[in-house]
């Protein structure tokens, strides 16, 4: 969301922030970071390389903002000249969203951002997920239904022994290195994974927990050996998919 309250008061934007020549579109801002959680959950650890990739279909679309709404995020009266290219009937239309489907090593990934202007009230950003293996899915939820907190459950299949699958899936949480994991079972075909608080990491907590990876590997002096290639093949996703919707507006 654009529009954010931060310890008490709104988060005041750089009306450069609009600017998507400047600040680049949505598809490739946030998206690096779905990409990301696509290489890390489906390949963890392996080499993934442009040749992995496959860009499907791509689109983008606009942010709508009123004079008012432009102004409670950046304290400006008016719309600066160089955003009179993105006004159209008095409006800022801004390039902050946009949608990729592509393949990576012969798996299929769809990847969705939007912003929108401001949160519903008690609300904030949200994601969703879904993993689809061979006999269910893991999804995770943030919605109305979660209060708003990130929510794994895992979904079997239709066509799944649901007794087999069950057996399998508590097996997998009892032996799971996470110690503490439990099961919640939410219909004939749904399961809650209940985490213990100590595994819910905040925000500024789990940017210590990066640092002291990288702090790692500083003091190793190298990298792990998919780390470069991973990066590269993020980055000529994300631009892949802005080629192709820019194409295709």
């Amino acid at each position: 969301y654009f529009y954010k309250n931060v310890s008490g008061s709104p988060l005041v934007r750089p009306a450069w922030y609009f600017d998507v020549k400047q600040q680049g579109e949505g598809i490739v801002d946030v998206t690096t970071h779905l990409v990301d959680l696509v290489q890390w959950s489906c390949f963890p650890e392996q080499i993934i390389r442009k040749t992995d990739i496959g860009m499907i279909s791509a689109k983008r679309w606009s942010t709508v903002f009123t004079p008012e709404e432009f102004k409670s995020v950046t304290q400006l009266d008016k719309f600066p000249n160089y955003l009179n290219s993105y006004v159209k009937d008095g409006k800022l239309n801004v390039f902050a969203n946009g949608q990729m489907i592509y393949k990576i090593k012969g798996s299929v990934a769809k990847i969705t951002v939007e912003w929108r202007y401001k949160a519903p009230e008690g609300t904030g950003d949200s994601f969703h997920s879904i993993l689809r293996g061979t006999n269910g899915s893991l999804e995770i939820c943030q919605g109305e239904a979660e209060k708003y907190l990130p929510t794994l459950y895992v979904n079997a299949d239709d066509k799944t022994d649901l007794r087999t699958f069950e057996a399998t899936l508590e097996d997998a949480i009892q032996n799971s290195t996470h110690k503490g994991l439990s099961l919640k079972k939410v219909s004939e075909k749904r399961w809650e994974v209940i985490i213990p608080d100590k595994y819910k990491v905040g925000h500024e907590a789990h940017f210590a927990q990066v640092t002291e990876k990288f702090l790692g590997y500083l003091k190793d002096g190298k990298l792990p050996r998919w780390e470069v290639p991973n990066m590269i093949a993020k980055y000529y996703t994300t631009t892949s998919a802005l080629k192709m919707a820019l194409k295709s507006k």
